[in-house]
């Protein structure tokens, strides 16, 4: 089980986590557990303030770190109470590690997990020197809050989860696994809008099929995101079914 946290201003966005798809069978199935904190339930003034403007004028507020502070603090102490040995604080950020599939294996090995999600225009950058040890971002652009890049790695730790999945290899073939994207897939009808599925995938032959993804697979890396491929070291078989594929698509 993973024990999730989540600092939020917007406990009811995390809805869609707990009540849809595959991520609310493994809530219901006690494969994780969410718990939410409202900073402004830690906010010591009478309107229950949470940001305040910036040191050095410009626009926009910034989060304060005292209510933030006192919530993740509660948070520590619940996870503790649920034999969490060890939490870790992932705040969420354009300034972060971008978030891939060798991130979302590193952060599940950890079995408790605080999520801090931000709004404004940040929060106090003491409060994150005191109390956050990962720094993520979901991608190179801006958005409200942290909540969608919190759900974002929710679900993407929750399906890696043993049991989660229906079937038992559904994870480990998921596209980004192996490094490379995903190969073309193809159900009924056999011809669609004169579209036909592959003559590979009809044959019933596995070891063709198996050769026929992973070209697949490896040409669309190398179309698509040839970085990916940069620092890849590819075996004699890749190395081969890349070149086949180049010189069909050349």
């Amino acid at each position: 089980m993973i024990h999730f946290d989540a600092v939020t201003l917007f406990p009811e966005m995390f809805d869609a986590i707990t009540r849809s798809g595959v991520t609310r069978r493994a809530f219901e199935g006690q494969f994780y557990e969410l718990v939410l904190w409202n900073p402004r339930d830690f906010s010591t003034n009478a309107y229950r303030s949470v940001d305040d403007r910036p040191y050095g004028g410009g626009p926009g507020m910034v989060m304060m770190p005292e209510p933030l502070e006192k919530a993740l603090k509660a948070a520590r102490q619940r996870q503790r109470s649920s034999g969490v040995k060890e939490s870790k604080v992932v705040y969420f950020t354009p300034q972060g590690r971008p978030l891939d599939h060798a991130l979302v294996v590193e952060l599940g090995q950890h079995e408790g997990m605080i999520l801090l999600a931000g709004r404004y225009e940040g929060v106090d950058e003491r409060l994150i020197a005191r109390q956050v040890d990962y720094e993520v971002s979901i991608g190179d652009y801006v958005l409200s809050g942290g909540e969608l890049p919190a759900m974002v790695l929710m679900d993407a730790l929750i399906r890696q989860l043993p049991g989660v999945l229906g079937a038992a290899d559904s994870a480990e073939q998921d596209s980004f696994v192996n490094g490379l994207l995903d190969c073309p897939h193809y159900t009924r009808p056999e011809v669609y809008e004169g579209l036909a599925v592959p003559d590979v995938l009809l044959s019933g032959h596995h070891a063709q099929i198996r050769r026929w993804r992973l070209a697949q697979s490896l040409g669309r890396t190398w179309a698509r995101r040839p970085e990916l491929l940069a620092n890849r070291v590819l075996s004699e078989e890749e190395s081969v079914l890349l070149k086949e594929y180049r010189e069909n698509h050349s």
